[in-house]
């Protein structure tokens, strides 16, 4: 027996906690049952399994794409209001979905892969997986601000940051350029802290999950994950850190 689900990500549809969502939003059937409630158990060899309508098999080759999505397009394979989403990106059939999301307005590196067991482990926040943004934000940025970001803010809804890893890259016209390397995955956690630390964003690109990236992948574009990136998120080895070796992440 497995929890329904484990299954689902197993067979590629989703991660395992967006597997949850789907299923408490009655978009999971077994054996023809819309099933809601959390820890069903299935029979893999004897039950069958639909979501939307299609019915779901275990992956027998898993893909990993890293992807440079483009500012204005959403982290979603469809939407209702027709706004650009990632299906105008990603080829058809391959079962491919994006590991965590960046909002609208940001852009920069993307994991895609129809692998729901490592997705998990990637957005886990117990796997603190390291993820490094280059942002130019506007407003005063000195030494007491840094030092704020990278101990942790509260956030508008009263919740805190983990600490991170923040630093002055360059000055920039009425602000300056930061890096951040964060270990956990809050909403428009980068945008919030900033608010919190009275700057604005005016530009967010993730340049690096884990092991993996972006370098110079256009935007738009696709590309294969090395087996060497591959065999590192599945280690869970973390080379997001700056080259600067007079820098470290708290």
């Amino acid at each position: 027996m497995e929890r329904l689900h484990k299954y689902i990500a197993r067979c590629g549809a989703a991660s395992r906690r967006k597997a949850e969502s789907l299923i408490a939003m009655g978009q999971v059937r077994v054996n023809g049952r819309t099933v809601t409630e959390m820890g069903v158990q299935i029979d893999p060899g004897q039950d069958r399994v639909e979501l939307r309508d299609q019915i779901l098999t275990p992956v027998r080759e898993k893909l990993y794409y890293a992807f440079h999505k483009p500012k204005g397009v959403l982290t979603a394979l469809s939407d209702s209001r027709g706004r650009p989403d990632l299906s105008r990106y990603i080829p058809g059939g391959l079962g491919l979905f994006p590991v965590g999301r960046l909002d609208l307005m940001s852009e920069g590196l993307l994991l895609l892969t129809n692998d729901g067991e490592l997705a998990n482990r990637l957005i886990h926040p117990r796997y603190k997986v390291e993820k490094k943004y280059i942002v130019t934000a506007g407003g005063t940025v000195n030494a007491h601000k840094l030092r704020q970001l990278r101990q942790g803010v509260v956030l508008e809804d009263g919740s805190r940051t983990l600490p991170a890893g923040v630093r002055k890259l360059s000055a920039a016209e009425g602000g300056a350029v930061l890096e951040f390397i964060l270990r956990e995955g809050k909403k428009r956690q980068i945008r919030r802290m900033c608010l919190a630390a009275d700057l604005s964003v005016l530009e967010l690109k993730r340049v690096a999950i884990g092991p993996v990236q972006l370098s110079d992948l256009p935007a738009g574009a696709l590309r294969k994950l090395t087996e060497e990136e591959i065999r590192a998120l599945k280690d869970g080895r973390q080379n997001a850190a700056p080259t600067n070796a007079a820098y470290t992440v708290p």
